[in-house]
């Protein structure tokens, strides 16, 4: 198989998907996009190493649930009963996850583009949590007495002889590439400490750190090839938005390609989805039957997204309603094979022009309405 998207691992909170919607743009993009590529369902990514989830831990049930359960519980209850992905679930500590994880950290090593060295840094004297500089307090425990403390750690080098980001790690076509965002994933030190101090991560003891686990920002890509080699395929795409990718980049770059797996980004926006109700109006006068609605906010809006990576504005809802329902009128009993197989082309390519030509639009929509009812009589 040559590509799967798959959503950049969505960070684990108190929400659910029926509240928040817009955390699962990522997820229904990667969906969409396979299912345009006639390929099988992928698993939902989870992130679940975040300080966050250690303190909401804690003051839960504590020990008396292990972390694990914790989270997983967490993740089953985003989703409506009877809607579990149909790929199933992936997080950034499963173990097909950690070994992998492992084994790139280790081939990294061996060929000193990571390096374990004694590093000094800041820690807070209370519970032992590294802390940034500026003597604010502890993010962990709330102290503000801190120290430096030296120990190991896991180390990268900014490479000097590539970008944190070229084009090869962009999937998109040569007209959308975002330079800003090459630009801007390099303004970061050139050493980067690839070890924390979490209760829940990969743990890094089998490299003789103990104590610490895998920065969560490396564990991200991990949870995509793991994914990805899961499914046997060329390149995984993550889909991402640009402030997350600017902030996971770099600590990507050593982990974007193992085992002749390429792991690349493909951009998109976020989406209005609290402004939603405002097209009431416009449903009214279309008549549009609840099927109709939701392919507009579940489908058509994560598509579109990839056209508006700096986010779609409220006031652009209207128009991209009566975009989408002009696309669904026109929509021919079976779709074009011609027309459709152009619509793949574009997709594989990073091209997204087709998603707003009504045309190419109208016969994905027919060839998804055939899949869809295919499916149903299985």
């Amino acid at each position: 198989m040559r590509h799967l998207f798959l959503n950049g691992p969505v960070q684990n909170g108190p929400f659910t998907f029926a509240t928040r919607p817009g955390k699962a743009v990522g997820i229904r993009l990667a969906a969409a996009l396979n299912a345009i590529l006639g390929l099988p369902p992928a698993p939902h990514l989870w992130n679940t190493v975040t300080l966050a989830g250690d303190l909401r831990h804690r003051q839960a049930e504590g020990p008396t649930i292990p972390r694990q359960r914790f989270e997983a519980d967490l993740i089953a209850a985003k989703y409506a009963s009877g809607q579990s992905p149909v790929g199933g679930i992936m997080t950034d500590t499963d173990a097909e996850v950690a070994n992998l994880a492992l084994e790139m950290i280790e081939n990294n090593l061996r060929t000193g583009t990571l390096t374990i060295s004694r590093e000094t840094v800041p820690t807070c004297r209370a519970c032992g949590h590294m802390t940034g500089a500026g003597g604010h307090p502890c993010n962990a425990c709330g102290s503000t007495d801190t120290e430096d403390r030296t120990g190991c750690h896991l180390v990268a080098e900014l490479a000097k002889d590539r970008p944190v980001l070229d084009r090869s790690d962009i999937h998109a076509s040569h007209r959308q590439q975002p330079k800003h965002l090459q630009h801007t994933a390099a303004n970061v030190a050139e050493r980067l400490i690839l070890s924390r101090t979490r209760d829940h991560g990969i743990d890094l003891s089998p490299l003789g750190l103990n104590s610490l686990v895998l920065d969560p920002r490396v564990g991200i890509h991990a949870t995509v090839l793991a994914a990805a080699r899961r499914h046997e395929v060329d390149t995984a795409v993550m889909t991402i938005t640009k402030n997350a990718a600017n902030h996971i980049a770099a600590h990507g770059q050593y982990f974007r390609e193992h085992d002749g797996t390429r792991l690349q980004y493909t951009l998109h926006g976020q989406l209005p989805y609290d402004h939603i109700a405002s097209l009431q109006p416009l449903h009214e006068v279309y008549r549009a039957e609840q099927e109709v609605k939701q392919g507009f906010e579940a489908w058509f809006l994560p598509l579109f997204s990839l056209r508006s990576k700096t986010g779609t504005q409220p006031d652009q809802l209207p128009a991209l309603f009566k975009q989408y329902m002009r696309a669904h009128l026109a929509e021919p009993v079976s779709a074009d094979e011609a027309v459709f197989e152009a619509v793949q082309r574009s997709v594989s390519a990073g091209d997204t022009e087709w998603i707003t030509n009504k045309q190419a639009l109208a016969h994905v929509m027919a060839a998804r309405a055939t899949r869809m009812i295919a499916a149903a009589e299985r």
